[in-house]
């Protein structure tokens, strides 16, 4: 698969929303330190069962990742090598999305839904994303905003994986999924 400029941007935003850390390596322990960090956010601590779902599911993910992208086998993924295995179309595909994402997501949203009704207001949305992957709230708010595609003030799984999907797989820069992860240019 060819790259083009806008996919580009989404996964450059994308990796960076993965460097927990910031060193310019996707790692393991950027994984476990998102957890943590998200737990702690929320009040789940490692070692309950929500908190024990959602790192599993991380590092399930992160196994994923390294296994498709770490072309070196050196424990850590460029963003050259992330981009590359996108391109290669081993990364991201529909079947990535039922095996890998929607668990992650559940369990993500198992965390962060304060009151356990199966949606994710704004405030939570905003938590999430600027603790677990240092957005902006500005960014993060003009995002659920094109999530909400229902417009009823909450995000829903359904809502999520369906902007993730066009995050990923549709090459329109109008899709609501554009916005997930707040502006390409930051």
């Amino acid at each position: 698969m060819n790259i083009s400029p806008f996919l580009d941007k989404k996964l450059a935003r994308r990796f960076k929303t993965y460097d927990f850390d910031g060193n310019g390596y996707i790692e393991q322990a950027d994984f476990e330190q998102a957890v943590t960090a998200l737990c702690d956010e929320f009040g789940h601590g490692s070692d309950s069962p929500t908190g024990q779902r959602l790192y599993d599911s991380a590092i399930q993910l992160w196994q994923h990742l390294v296994t498709a992208a770490d072309a070196n086998a050196d424990g850590h993924i460029s963003e050259a090598e992330y981009k590359q295995a996108f391109a290669n179309g081993v990364l991201d595909t529909p079947e990535t999305f039922e095996r890998e994402y929607i668990p992650y997501s559940e369990a993500i949203m198992a965390v962060i839904d304060v009151n356990g009704d199966g949606k994710i207001s704004i405030e939570e949305e905003v938590r999430y994303k600027r603790v677990m992957m240092h957005l902006a709230e500005v960014d993060v708010r003009a995002a659920f905003h094109s999530i909400d595609t229902d417009g009823d003030g909450f995000i829903t799984l359904a809502e999520k994986m369906e902007s993730i999907r066009q995050f990923y797989l549709n090459n329109d820069p109008q899709a609501n999924g554009v916005q997930l992860l707040g502006s390409l240019d930051a």
